[in-house]
């Protein structure tokens, strides 16, 4: 792998794959790769030199290519098993992330929810700061028009995933780890399993290497104390008062004065001596968090506390969180890639701030027949938020469907929910129903984020119907 000059990305169009397609070519190496279908992403890599082709056959795949697939990739594919007849190299995502890295002081966040944000979060602030970071975020960033980015610096910050377990791959300077709040239960089949996963990505940091753990969580906490026994340097954070039992204490950095309304939030952050405030110019509770993980990472790799903590208001947002994609009248429309009961109880807490005495209406996808299954209550509860719940198919993703799981698994336990299979049409259903000055949200993982023209299209005839 260290010594081929050309590489070959088998569903490069998806959010993870493109970030190291364009990271490869940037390092100047030949890259290629397929798709299903064409998207705006496939555009936005052949303008970059990237070769793309749509459709998978066996033809496409460069003889002398080292193969780079994720864990979606089946062995049925015939680019991929046409690799294997060869004997060509085939790879996993994380490990051609890590090739791109290598050399570089490597920042790692995970955590079952919040490491796109966080992320982020810390390469653009680290930006602002001065410093030249590399990136590989599986979002969009707006300022940068990607998720991706080889800086000059030597800081490289990665979004690091758990569900397949391929963030092992790494050896980070740095691990920022958001919470262990169990999910992939299809994986690893239970909590004490997938909080096993943590420690051994615990066990992947460098020598002298730093473990940056929220003690609001009690996976992450368990993980912090776990880390400390094998003599790791640990900082955990947490708001006063709401550190978890099993942190056993304070966290080592406090946020207090939380502050957060529909646009902004803010917070005094306390480490020992050192004192900063930080003003962020996205809203939420769970954003201070993120927030406050970015910082120490960034104080750890050298930028002074007071720069680090001013720079986070550089921060504007990543595509599909909380992202607002339009309005008409008094009626807006919020975008957000929430699959998780606690992700989907975050966004539509942050809306209800948002719409204020509005009122907060959800058009919900679930992602994956495991997760919905596994969580079926848990989402009801969560969805519960919102005043109107309009829930669609599930998105299978990767799976194939199991017989008796379906989104019904949801709203059996919601009264006022509404099953409508076509996510096009709960869309429609659920834009007609929200009164005047209230916010949708169309929410999930998979292609619910594909309706929104729906919902614009439908408040722009009521409104056209209101001024006849």
């Amino acid at each position: 792998m260290s010594t081929s000059h050309r590489f070959h990305l088998i569903g490069i169009g998806g959010a993870g794959m493109s970030v190291v397609a364009e990271l490869l070519k940037d390092r100047g190496l030949e890259v290629s790769g397929s798709d299903q279908k064409e998207s705006p992403i496939l555009d936005h890599l052949r303008d970059a030199g990237i070769e793309v082709f749509v459709g998978h056959d066996a033809a496409h795949v460069p003889a002398d290519a080292v193969v780079v697939v994720s864990t979606a990739v089946r062995e049925s594919n015939p680019e991929l098993a046409e690799a294997r007849r060869r004997g060509q190299s085939v790879i996993h995502r994380s490990q051609a992330l890590a090739l791109a890295a290598s050399g570089m002081r490597f920042v790692a966040v995970a955590g079952a929810h919040g490491k796109t944000t966080t992320s982020a979060m810390l390469s653009m602030a680290l930006r602002d700061a001065g410093e030249d970071p590399s990136i590989a975020v599986g979002a969009v960033i707006p300022q940068l028009g990607s998720g991706a980015y080889l800086g000059s610096g030597d800081v490289f910050v990665a979004e690091a995933d758990e569900s397949d377990g391929s963030f092992l791959n790494y050896t980070p300077w740095i691990e920022i780890v958001t919470n262990v709040e169990p999910d992939h239960l299809d994986r690893y089949g239970s909590r004490e399993a997938f909080e096993q996963v943590f420690v051994d990505f615990v066990g992947c940091l460098r020598p002298g290497g730093t473990l940056v753990c929220c003690g609001e969580d009690g996976g992450s906490a368990r993980l912090a104390r776990y880390a400390r026994t094998q003599g790791i340097d640990t900082v955990t954070y947490a708001r006063s008062g709401h550190e978890s039992a099993d942190l056993g204490g304070s966290a080592d950095v406090i946020i207090e004065e939380a502050h957060t309304d529909g646009h902004t939030a803010s917070a005094l952050l306390v480490w020992g001596d050192v004192k900063a405030e930080i003003h962020l110019t996205v809203p939420g509770i769970h954003n201070l968090l993120n927030a406050c993980a970015a910082w120490i990472a960034g104080v750890r790799l050298g930028t002074d506390a007071q720069t680090m903590a001013h720079s986070l208001a550089a921060f504007a947002g990543t595509s599909r969180r909380f992202e607002f994609k339009g309005e008409v009248g008094t009626r807006r429309l919020f975008d957000d890639y929430a699959h998780h009961p606690t992700e989907v109880a975050a966004a539509l807490q942050q809306a209800r701030t948002a719409a204020g005495d509005g009122e907060v209406s959800v058009v919900f996808q679930p992602h994956l027949y495991s997760r919905t299954q596994a969580f079926a209550e848990r989402f009801a509860q969560a969805l519960s938020h919102a005043d109107h719940v309009y829930v669609c198919d599930i998105y299978g993703a990767r799976e194939d469907p199991v017989p008796g799981v379906t989104s019904q698994l949801i709203t059996s336990h919601l009264s006022r929910a509404h099953y409508v299979p076509d996510m096009h049409e709960a869309a429609r259903m659920a834009a007609r129903e929200l009164g005047e000055d209230g916010i949708l949200v169309t929410m999930g993982a998979g292609s619910i984020t594909q309706t929104g023209s729906d919902v614009l299209d439908e408040w722009a005839h009521v409104e056209q119907g209101s001024g006849q």
